[in-house]
Order: C-alpha cells, then sequence, then structure tokens
C-alpha cells in the first residue's frame, strides 16, 4: 500500500511538471494580420505578418512559421520593443530557416508579444494582362482573430477576392484596400484567399507612390524654427560677400586700367617706322589709318603724322 502511494505521488509530480511544458509548446496568436501587396516592389507579392501574442504569454517563447519555400529567406523577422524615447520600434531578431517539402520553416525566438515576418511570394501567375494570386495560411497556430487586407496595384482594375470581401476603402497612402475579416481559426485549419484582378503593364506601385512628409509642416516642426533663425543670417553673409567681391572687382579693374594706359603711351613713343607712301597717300603710324598727303595730324586717333 505505502508503494503504491509513492508510485501515485510520482505520477501527480509529473503530470504537474509535464502539463505547463506542453502548454507553452503549443501556443497561440492573440491575432494575425496578413497584408497581401501584390507588384509593390517587386514583381512578385509582399506578404507582411503582423502577429500579437495573447497577454500573458510566457517570454521568451520559440514559434514556427510556415512560408511558400519557393520565397526564400524572408526579408524581415523582428519584434516590436519599447525605445528610450518612450515609443517602440522593430529590431531584427535572428531566425533559422529549414525547408520541408513546399514549405520553408522559419523559427524564431520571440522575446515581446509582437512580432513581424515578411516576405516575397513568388506566385503571381501573369496572363495576357490579367493576374492570379493564391495565399495559403497552413494552421500553424490557433488564431483568435485572423485579419486579410489586399492592397491593389497601382493600374490594376475589376479586383476580385475569393471568399468576397467588402469594397476597397482608400487608405492613408493613397492606395486602395481590401479587408477579409476571417475570425478565430483552431490550430491545423488552413485558410485559403484567391486574388484576380487586370493590369496592362508592369508598372510596380512603389514607384509611383510620392514621399509624404508624416505630419504638416508648421512653424513648430522641429526644425523650422532653426531655420527661421538662421536664414537672415546667411542671406545677410551672401549679402556682404557679393558687395566686398563686388569692390575687389572695381578695384583690380581700375588698376589695371591705370597700368595700361602709360604701357599704351610708351609703347607709341618708341615707334621709329616710317610712314609708306602709297600713291600720294600717308599712313598714320599709330593707327595705321590712311591720311591725305597735305593732312599732317590723323583724322582718327589725332597723332601727328610723319611725313617725310
Amino acid at each position: 500500500m505505502r508503494k503504491l502511494s509513492v508510485l501515485f505521488l510520482v505520477f501527480l509530480m509529473g503530470l504537474i511538471v509535464y502539463l505547463p511544458a506542453s502548454a507553452q509548446s503549443t501556443p497561440r496568436l492573440s491575432s494575425l494580420e496578413v497584408d497581401l501587396w501584390p507588384e509593390y516592389d517587386r514583381p512578385s507579392v509582399l506578404v507582411i505578418y503582423r502577429i500579437t501574442l495573447p497577454a500573458g504569454t510566457s517570454l521568451p517563447v520559440d514559434l514556427s512559421f510556415r512560408i511558400p519555400a519557393g520565397a526564400g529567406e524572408p526579408t524581415a523577422v523582428a519584434v516590436r520593443q519599447a525605445t528610450a524615447e518612450g515609443g517602440s520600434s522593430l529590431f531584427t531578431i535572428p531566425h533559422e530557416r529549414l525547408v520541408s517539402g513546399e514549405w520553408g520553416v522559419i523559427t524564431l525566438t520571440a522575446t515581446a508579444p509582437e512580432l513581424q515576418l515578411e516576405y516575397y511570394d513568388p506566385g503571381l501567375v501573369k496572363s495576357e494582362g490579367a493576374r492570379q494570386f493564391e495565399y495559403r495560411w497552413p494552421g500553424d497556430y490557433a488564431v483568435d482573430s485572423l485579419v486579410v487586407q489586399v492592397q491593389q496595384p497601382v493600374g490594376a482594375s475589376e479586383m476580385q477576392l475569393s471568399p468576397a470581401s467588402g469594397a476597397g476603402v482608400p487608405g492613408n497612402d493613397g492606395m486602395t484596400y481590401f479587408n477579409k475579416e476571417v475570425g478565430a481559426l483552431p490550430a491545423g485549419q488552413t485558410f485559403s484567399l484567391s486574388i484576380g484582378y487586370k493590369k496592362p503593364g508592369d508598372e510596380l506601385s512603389a514607384s509611383s507612390l510620392q514621399v509624404q512628409p508624416s505630419a504638416p509642416v508648421t512653424s513648430v516642426t522641429p526644425g523650422q524654427n532653426i531655420l527661421s533663425a538662421v536664414l537672415p543670417w546667411v542671406l545677410g553673409g551672401v549679402g556682404v560677400l557679393l558687395i566686398l567681391g563686388g569692390g575687389a572687382w572695381y578695384w583690380f579693374s581700375g588698376r589695371q586700367k591705370r597700368e595700361d594706359k602709360p604701357r599704351r603711351h610708351r609703347h607709341a613713343a618708341t615707334k621709329s617706322e616710317p610712314v609708306e607712301d602709297t600713291g600720294g597717300y600717308v599712313y598714320c603710324h599709330q593707327c595705321g589709318k590712311r591720311a591725305a598727303p597735305s593732312d599732317r595730324f590723323c583724322r582718327a586717333c589725332g597723332m601727328k603724322l610723319r611725313v617725310e
């Protein structure tokens, strides 16, 4: 009887240790938002997972997500953490990728309850101006709330989703978005969404988006007050430089003229070449103009002619 009691106690202790470990090995997701952006900045589909773990989740926790093997390495694996300024930002974390059949298994360690995973799905099919794409959630974890948001590419028309969603709504970036609220899904249950649209060219949406300020630029915008205070000094300095430069140019140009004038007179005084007399005419030895035989001074420059 005593042996049975001891064995029962050992069994209970093992069960107590096993149950928390088992619960921790199968976490669930409080929310999963899947953004699908076809032909955004690559001729494929940008897929963005925004993941939130339930409050009270024991961290850190290991998670694994399956993405298409053809997508290769994810372009971003990050967690959202608080910053010293009081806000929050995404920080890249390590991950491992293991290919298993049609899937690439991305394993990571979550150190915060909010995560983001991004990759490019090459499964977009193009045919004579028509596009077709199918997204599939493989059911890696139970999800309390699954929402899929599809961005309509620039230049696309006749956007169709299956299962159908509501009408497209404009976003803050000027793009049109279609939202599909799927709701709760248990672990292991898959979800598929087909996207179809028409698009005549291969223009990417990112190339058409204009950079916009995150907020209106006003007098209280950081940097504006500094610019307003410094600008008059900058303009005044430029004006002083222009005045000094003009004065220096005037002084040097006047000096050059004063130096050139006597040099020309000295050169004229040293002229000793005889004036050629041709056909009854003489030529000024200073400017070379022709003068009449009766002239004693050049009619062009006034220099006294050398008449033999």
